[in-house]
Parts: C-alpha cells; structure tokens; sequence
C-alpha cells in the first residue's frame, strides 16, 4: 500500500524574528524527524514572518532570510521539508523552498498574489509562472501557496492532473469569525474536484491588527477532513496519507484520464524527482489522537481576542497593561480578556472616578478587579476637572457647558492613563468596541488615547455575547450589574448611550450592511430597518472617519475591520 508520512508544524512566527522564526523551525524539524514523517511543511512565509510589508524593500532583509533557508538545509537531512520565504532572483517572490535530504530541490512562486482587503502583495512580489510536481518517497506531490489553492482552475488543478497525487499548500490566512469553516468547504471542494489529498499547513498568532488561526487540516480525495490541527495554538499535525485511494478513485473516473490528457498537450509540466521510496526503516506508531473539538462562536472569537492582544504585547518586548476601569461592560470584557493573555500579575487597573460616576459603577470596577484577582488603582478626577475648568473660565465665558466639558473628563483620564505607561512601561489597552468606532462615539485623545484597542472590531451586541459567555464559564469573573445595567459613558448627570445613539440592538445591524457590505442607505432601508436609524448611523459613520485614522490597532474579528480593510478619505464629500 502506498502512504505518505506528512508532519505539517503550525508555529507561530514573528515578522523579522529570523534568529527566533529558524530555531522554531529547527525544533519542529527534529520533532517531525523523530515521528518518522516523509515530509514536513511550514506556514507561508514562516522564516520572515506575515505580513513583512515594506520590510521587503530593505535588502538586508531579504538577505538575512535567504541565510535563514542555507541554515534550515543543513539541518533537513533524512526528510523532505517545504518552508515557506521569499526567493530573490530578478525580482522577489513569495516563495516555498523544497528541501530534500540536506539540499535545495526546488523552489516554488506563488502565482496568485492577493491584492484586495488586508493584502497588498503586488505591491512587493513578482508573480510566479510554474506548478512543479515532485516526487517523494515515491509519490507525486504539488506545492503551492495560499490564495493559489483559492482558484478552481489553478495551480492545484494543474498539478493533479499532471501527475500529483497530494498537494501541499502552505498559508498564512487572516482570522475572521467564520473564517475556519469557510476554508474548509473551500478546501473540501477542491480535493474532491481533484480527486487528491490536500495537506493545508496554515499560520498561527498576532500580527499587529491580524490574528492567524491556525486550523491546519488534511483532506482526502473525496474531501473529507481526516486531520486537523487546533485553533489559536502552535500544533504538529502527523498523519498517514493513502495515496493508494487516490489512484484507485482516478481509475474509476473516466473524466480524470481525458482531462489529463488535455492538459498535458496544453501545459509543459517542470517534474522533479526526489525520492522514489519511503526509507525502509520501520515508522514508529502514531497514536489515536482525538479529534480536536470546534469552537462555539463566542468562545472562538474571544480566543482570537486573547491571542492578538497577549501576542501583540509580547512580540513588542513589553509586559504589563494598564487599563481604565469605568464598571462598564466593555472595560471588563477588555480587563478579562487582558488577564487571559498576560495573567493577573501585568494587568493593572484604573478606576478615575469623576462626579457623575455612579456608586455601582465603582462598586462594580472593585468587584471585577478581585474577580480577575489584579491590582486597582484609584485617581479621581474631580479635583482635575475643576482645575482645567478655572483655567477655562475667561475663553469659555458666556457658553453653556455641552459635550466639550464631557470630553474634558475623557481626555484627563486618558492622560492619567499615557503617564502611568510612561512612568512604568505599561501598555494602555482601550476599551472602544466597534460600534463606538463605527460612529465616533468616542473622544480623541481621551478613551482612544493607548497603544493598542483589544475591542475595536467588536460590535457592542458581541460585546454582550462575549461577556455572557466568559460568565458562563465557572470563575464567572464578570459581575452581572455590569451586563444588566443600561450602557453610559457617565460623563454627565443621567447620560445613557441611548441618548445620543439608536438602540444597539437597531444599530449593528445596520452598521454591518454600511460598513461590512457596502450597502447604499436607500438598499438598508428596503431591507427593513429604520429609516431614522439608517440615515443617523451612516451621518455618523461618515463624519468619523478622521477619528478612526488617529485610533490605535485593534484585533480584526469581522469581514471588514476599520483600518487596513476599510481604506476611505478623511475629506470626502460622498454620503451614501
């Protein structure tokens, strides 16, 4: 019977991190080496990390990954290793190195290079032109990367029909909700198409706004999933592929024999050999291991969540985040979300108590913070508050007080907040969900003042969702005022959200259609919602935009996250 032995090592990288990426690298190789595998396979770009971005004009950088791929081949003897780096040549490419045996084998270009949403790599590499097949141990084998697999009549398309049997693709794919199941029935279709097991070896950790997922998986020819790796965690997936199934299937398909017999005639296909049998030493036995279970929708959300923001602080040398604790729901989920990643110890919190902070507000933040089981610190503002009004006095004179005297509350904590992080070294985590973002309820250089924004991407009705279901777990950390109580920034006597914004319950939906999907006003409105609330919601979103640009990064969770997805002008006169 014919197998495959294939390891695939879902790491977690960091762009530049050369010395760092390379001894993962090594690691995972000596691991897959000691289960016996044939072929071992990394993410997209694993020894330079995703996405490099302008990185890639500096020739240094370069230089030091393609000394990276010399050092990994010395350490690849006994199997054969696809690693993804870029390649320079007259140009530079996106690239997977196929190394056998010690040695450089071959190199192959990602041909389809994504240029829309968070991607932008016409802007670095020069397309590849070949889909080489390769045999190892004796099997036909195609490698190709990421959006190459996306295609129906690409690369993959190609290599099966020419001769590959399992077909490698090596990714490094952004995380959004639902993203998984997406690539999977993608995935599905494609190794069923093709009648060939696809081995999907993807990226996983925090990378500035993006979250990669993992979710590694192979599927065999009738595209079922026979493996997957876990979400949001480094994993080496090992499995024994049946090539021989695959050959069987081709027999009983008339379609295969003319269709590869047309490609042929049309396609010089490069074939490399490597290998013509599997070593005759005796494998070791891989063990029955348990199918990893699939994520609840909050559950996988608020795990991408921990992961970007615990990634995010780390990979930037730093430790401990400061937050401001107002006894609001997004403050707490935010302070959850922060100990999850960094533990109890780097999470420190702000309660900045002002005259209109309600006394269960307070209570509130006192309770979630020995809950979480961090330290609370506690600077009222009144006096502050005062002092900035005395010296406003003269130029304010004869107006009546409005939002400026409510931002001035804003923007005093988040100046108490920015000297605490620069007393310290601590990180300010903000607290704006999407919502918020999405119509500038919000005040710049006051609660958007901080380093990085766990919850910009999350709609204030996920907020809910995801606080529900922290609760639902048995430390049950956030107190249940918190989620029962009306939403208020509490910056004036009696303030709630509602008194400036429709219901959130009418808000994000309509915020998804105008901001996700590009949905006119007069499409929203015939789709049912509120006139009144369409017409409210997209003035808003409209008059923001020169606030979103000055917020800090923030994990991407939806479709279409404000920043590198979402790319409009500040002075734009089109509404609707």
């Amino acid at each position: 019977m014919r197998r495959l032995r294939i390891g695939m090592a879902q790491i977690n990288t960091t762009v530049g991190d050369f010395q760092g990426n390379t001894q993962k690298i090594l690691e995972a190789i000596a691991h897959g080496r000691s289960f016996g595998v044939d072929l071992l396979t990394f993410p997209e770009l694993a020894v330079c990390g995703y996405p490099p971005e302008d990185l890639l004009l500096k020739p240094q950088f370069i230089a030091e990954n393609l000394k990276a791929i010399e050092r990994i081949e010395k350490h690849a003897s006994g199997l054969t290793v696809v690693v993804g780096f870029v390649d320079a040549r007259d140009d530079i490419y996106n690239a997977a190195a196929v190394i056998h045996d010690g040695k450089l084998a071959g190199i192959y270009h990602k041909i389809y290079l994504p240029n829309y949403g968070v991607f932008d790599e016409n802007r670095y590499f020069q397309a590849g032109q070949h889909c080489p097949v390769y045999t190892v141990a004796g099997i036909g084998v195609g490698v190709n990367i990421c959006e190459d697999i996306w295609y129906e009549a690409g690369p993959t398309t190609i290599q099966a029909y020419s001769g590959a049997e399992v077909i490698v693709n090596i990714s490094s794919s952004p995380y959004y909700f639902g993203r998984l199941k997406f690539r999977e029935k993608m995935l599905s279709t494609r190794a069923a198409d093709n009648v060939v097991i696809i081995a999907y070896n993807n990226l996983v950790g925090g990378q500035d706004e993006l979250v990669f997922d993992g979710g590694s998986m192979v599927l065999d020819e009738r595209g079922q999933t026979i493996a997957k790796g876990k979400q949001f965690a480094e994993d080496l997936i090992v499995a024994d592929l049946d090539v021989e199934a695959v050959f069987r299937t081709r027999l009983r398909d008339p379609r295969w024999r003319k269709e590869a017999y047309q490609l042929g005639q049309e396609r010089q296909i490069v074939k490399v050999t490597l290998s013509q049998a599997p070593p005759e030493s005796p494998k070791p036995e891989l063990a029955q291991e348990a199918r990893v279970k699939c994520l609840e929708p909050a559950e996988e959300v608020y795990r991408a969540l921990v992961l970007g923001t615990g990634d995010y602080v780390r990979k930037n040398g730093l430790q401990k985040v400061v937050i401001g604790l107002s006894g609001g729901i997004d403050s707490s989920l935010v302070a959850d979300i922060a100990v999850a990643a960094l533990g109890a110890d780097n999470v420190i919190g702000v309660a900045m108590p002002s005259a209109y902070s309600s006394p269960g507000s307070l209570r509130d933040a006192r309770r979630l913070a020995r809950n979480l089981g961090i330290k609370l610190l506690s600077i009222p503002i009144k006096g502050i508050l005062q002092a900035y009004l005395k010296t406003l006095a003269e130029p304010l004179k004869g107006t009546e007080p409005n939002v400026t005297e409510e931002n001035l509350q804003a923007r005093i904590r988040g100046n108490l907040l920015m000297a605490l992080s620069n007393k310290f070294g601590w990180l300010v985590l903000t607290t704006g969900n999407k919502s918020e973002m999405a119509t500038g309820y919000t005040t710049l250089y006051g609660d958007m003042a901080g380093g990085f924004a766990v919850i910009k991407d999350v709609p204030k009705t996920l907020v809910y969702e995801l606080a529900r279901y922290r609760n639902s777990l048995p430390d049950a950390p956030i107190p249940q005022a918190v989620i029962n109580k009306a939403p208020s920034a509490e910056l004036r006597p009696d303030q709630k959200d509602i008194d400036s914004l429709p219901p959130y319950d009418l808000l994000d939906p309509v915020l998804t259609a105008y901001v996700e999907e590009d949905k006119s006003i007069e499409q929203i409105i015939a789709l049912g919602a509120d006139e009144t609330v369409v017409k409210r919601a997209a003035h808003l979103v409209d008059n923001s935009e020169y606030k979103r640009r000055q917020a800090p990064p923030g994990v991407k969770i939806t479709p279409r996250a404000f920043g590198r997805d979402r790319r409009l002008p500040i002075t734009n006169r089109f509404r609707g």
